[in-house]
């Protein structure tokens, strides 16, 4: 690798300097020509599935609402479900114009620390357009699934691994001498002084200079959001957190889909994981996470306040929405395998794990604005992007509709005599 690219460094303990290994295919994804351009690219990372007794097949999963999603299968005659599933591949094609607001780069350096981690099924091959990895088995959850006590502990559970044991990776630009080159550093790394690079501020940033300017509305938008951002760094970005600089390798990302629920009894599913045994001796759910593609270093509080939005769904259902009781028992569980996992010195060593609970669940409070804006400004580059049939526009209005809620919240404004409060800033403040 040549001594002037970007690579990773670990923020914390742990070796975060990776390379990327991983099989490289030159051929691409075609959605207008799918299950052929999908066969070919099985074939040249599985030849042996174009035997005369193979017979591939693929199952497109829909969940996602950016990517193509295919599981490729080899039903050969006499092969059991459980020995199909073992062989089956996941094809992920990335969707259209997405470079502009996901790294690719970072997406492949990311999945590679979660296997190093045991958190993520072996990456097989990337392609021009998207990538193959192994089939973890189990199924994909439901916004009701999330809701579900024994599923959202288990959620809690595997959330609070991979912000107690993955090691958070931030960029350098390192010279031959080893020494930092700020010569090619990014212009967004600066929104959040004194956090490495990249976090979840630094992507805000990339995305709202990613947005459509063309028309005095659109400069009008992308001016109020980039004064919003400011705004959000300067309240929020410096407050104390879980991890190194209040920063933990963070998914970003979890929707239901995006949660496997593994299936009972013992099993690999291409990832290492323990099952946790209840009270009464019982197996407890598990569950895993996939897709990578927004996980960046962040602020524990957004990451679960970002899964807690999704209880909601697509169709952002604020009624579903975690409560009170909710969201500190799921907090206290996590806050409880966080420190059964995570490294700290002998000074740290009795930690009062219920005031720990206290402090996340305010910070997780605070936090509860900020996946709307989040993906606000993400939908509205998709509007531009994207080929996928979704309204992404009204999407984008329905999140940022969210955080001007929160900041009509906190600015004292919800529960006046003209702004009745909304339905989610409602839920949220439900006890039970």
């Amino acid at each position: 690798m040549p001594s002037n690219v970007l690579n990773g460094v670990a923020n914390g303990n742990g070796n975060g300097n990776l390379t990327t290994q991983i099989r490289y295919i030159p051929l691409s994804y075609d959605p207008t020509d799918d299950d052929s351009s999908a066969r070919q690219l099985i074939l040249a990372l599985r030849p042996e599935w174009s035997s005369p007794d193979s017979n591939v097949e693929f199952v497109r999963f829909t969940d996602g609402i950016t990517n193509t999603l295919l599981k490729a299968v080899n039903r050969k005659i006499g092969l059991s479900k459980e020995q199909i599933d073992s062989e089956a591949i996941l094809l992920r094609a990335y969707g259209h114009g997405t470079d502009v607001i996901i790294d690719r780069r970072r997406e492949a350096q990311n999945h590679e620390l979660l296997m190093k981690h045991g958190l993520a099924p072996a990456l097989l091959a990337r392609f021009d357009n998207g990538m193959m990895y192994r089939f973890i088995q189990g199924k994909p959850s439901h916004p009701t699934d999330l809701r579900d006590p024994s599923l959202y502990l288990a959620v809690a559970r595997r959330l609070a691994q991979w912000h107690a044991i993955v090691p958070c990776i931030h960029e350098t630009n390192t010279g031959t001498n080893g020494v930092l080159n700020n010569s090619h550093k990014s212009s967004f790394d600066d929104i959040a002084l004194g956090k490495p690079a990249p976090n979840t501020w630094t992507v805000m940033q990339k995305w709202i200079r990613a947005l459509p300017n063309k028309t005095d509305a659109q400069r009008a938008r992308q001016a109020e959001l980039q004064k919003e951002l400011s705004w959000l760094v300067e309240k929020l970005s410096r407050r104390p957190g879980l991890g190194e600089n209040a920063l933990v390798f963070a998914h970003c990302d979890l929707l239901s889909g995006n949660v496997i629920i593994e299936p009972k009894g013992p099993g690999t599913n291409g990832v290492d994981h323990k099952h946790a045994n209840g009270q009464n001796g019982q197996q407890q759910p598990s569950v895993n996470f996939i897709d990578y593609e927004y996980a960046t270093p962040s602020p524990a509080a957004f990451d679960l306040a970002n899964h807690f939005a999704e209880w909601g769904g697509f169709d952002c259902d604020y009624s579903v929405l975690p409560t009170r009781a909710q969201r500190l028992e799921f907090i206290r569980e996590y806050i409880h395998t966080y420190f059964s996992l995570v490294e700290r010195s002998e000074s740290c060593e009795d930690v009062d794990e219920e005031a720990e609970a206290q402090k996340l669940f305010a910070e997780v409070d605070m936090f509860r604005g900020v996946p709307g804006f989040y993906w606000g400004i993400w939908a509205l580059i998709q509007a531009t992007i994207s080929h996928i049939d979704f309204d992404y526009a009204q999407y984008a209005e329905v999140r940022l509709g969210e955080y001007w809620a929160w900041r009509d919240a906190i600015n004292g404004l919800c529960g006046a005599v003209k702004k009745e409060v909304p339905l989610r800033e409602k839920r949220w403040a439900q006890l039970e």
